[in-house]
This record gives C-alpha cells, structure tokens and sequence, in this order.
C-alpha cells in the first residue's frame, strides 16, 4: 500500500453554500438540518445551521470521495483497493444507520406531535430528540456548574454508533472540524471558541500558519510546575 502522500487527488474543497445532495433526499437533508439545529442552536452566535454542517455530514456520507483532504487543502485524496473496499463497507453501515433513523425520527414525530421532525417547532423538536436518545435535554453549561457534562467524553470515531450518537457526533465534527469538508463555513466554530485556525490546510504546510505565539517564552523551571500538577493530577491516599 503506498503512502497517502501519494494517493492522486480528486475533487476540491467543498463549497459550504452548495445545495447539491450527494447521498440524502431532499427531505432527509432538511431533517438533519433542523435536528443539527437543535444539537448547537442558533442564538446570539451562529448554529450548525449557519456553519453547513449538514453539507459536512452529506459529503461524508457520500462514499469515500471527501474522507481525507489532502494536506494542502487542494482536494481530497482518492482511495483504492482495499482500503477502499474498507472504507465503503463502513459508509454503508453508517448509511443504513441514517436511513433507519430518519425514518425514526419522523415515525416519534408523527406519533408525540402530529408531524414530521422538520414541521415541528423548536421546543417539540427538543423533545422528539429526548425521546429518541432516551435521556433529557442537557442543560446550559456556565462557569461552576456542576452537571456532568458527558459529551466531553465522546470520541471521534463513529464505528457501530447508532443514529442520535452518530448525529451528535457528526455536527460536532462539522462545527468544528476543517472548513476543507464543507462545515464550520467561515470559521464560524472556530470564532465561537476563539481559535485563530489557518485560513487553509496549505497555511499549515507552509510556514504561513503558526502557533508559535501560544507557546512559552523564555527560561522555564519545571521544578515550579511539579507542586501544580501533584495537586491537580494525582490524590493523596486515604488514611
């Protein structure tokens, strides 16, 4: 198997503001649209709406032509062979997984309220998604809180998620993942936590992007840090 740096490359970045449906019907779209909506809502900050994550999820799904980028953000890499072949069983499963629980979504919809997923009004839509992930909507996380605020834990792979886990997980990822794959239009994720991110993946591979200005300066004792992470990382035993 070669190297990635020398897989061809296909296609080009993906336009945020395209309406072009690679993989859901055009219902299926608005759908994941509006529940994307309400996993990071609109306020007085833009939401998953805003940022395209479903163009991001769309792509995705797609097959595997918008998997990799390539690193200098020209395109995406082609795969072959049984890599391919491997990456395409997974895709299928995780289509499967979005067809089934869209279908879902809209059966609870229909059954609680009337109408689909889409029709429904933000606060119906909210309790539609309770239903379907079985645990009640979390609540706002603000400076010394002490709600557990689980989806930190949450991993990046989606391997044998089912469908509201993997949604969840999706719009995070086109929230705030590389503008390259279609989501986080204009960097609006990124502003939303304040990382100055590259203006492309080739800023990173040329010099333009830096951290550098992040990193500590200057002469630095780790003797002053060893107190800091006793008391922080480690416990004391229990008499």
């Amino acid at each position: 198997m070669t190297l990635k740096a020398d897989w061809p490359v296909i296609n080009g970045p993906v336009d945020p503001d395209s309406e072009e449906r690679l993989f859901f019907t055009e219902h299926e779209w608005e759908t994941v649209e509006a529940a994307a909506a309400r996993i990071i809502p609109t306020d007085q900050d833009p939401g998953a709406r805003e940022a395209r994550v479903v163009v991001f999820i769309d792509r995705y799904l797609s097959g595997i032509d918008y998997v990799y980028a390539a690193a200098d953000g020209s395109g995406f890499l082609k795969m072959s062979g049984r890599y391919a072949d491997a990456w395409r069983a997974r895709m299928a499963d995780m289509q499967r997984t979005y067809r089934e629980g869209l279908r879902n979504l809209d059966d609870v919809s229909v059954l609680e309220h009337g109408g689909l997923f889409k029709e429904l009004s933000e606060e119906d839509q909210d309790r539609v998604l309770e239903v379907i992930s079985g645990a009640p909507k979390p609540g706002k996380v603000t400076l010394g809180t002490k709600e557990a605020v689980t989806t930190f834990l949450q991993g990046s792979f989606d391997e044998g998620l089912e469908f509201f886990p993997a949604l969840c997980l999706h719009t995070k990822q086109g929230f705030y993942g590389d503008p390259v794959y279609g989501g986080n239009k204009e960097q609006m994720g990124w502003k939303f936590i304040g990382f100055p991110g590259p203006k492309s993946l080739k800023d990173t591979m040329d010099g333009t992007y830096t951290t550098h200005e992040y990193f500590m300066e200057g002469d630095f004792d780790w003797e002053d840090l060893i107190p800091h992470l006793k008391v922080s990382t480690f416990r004391e035993p229990e008499a």
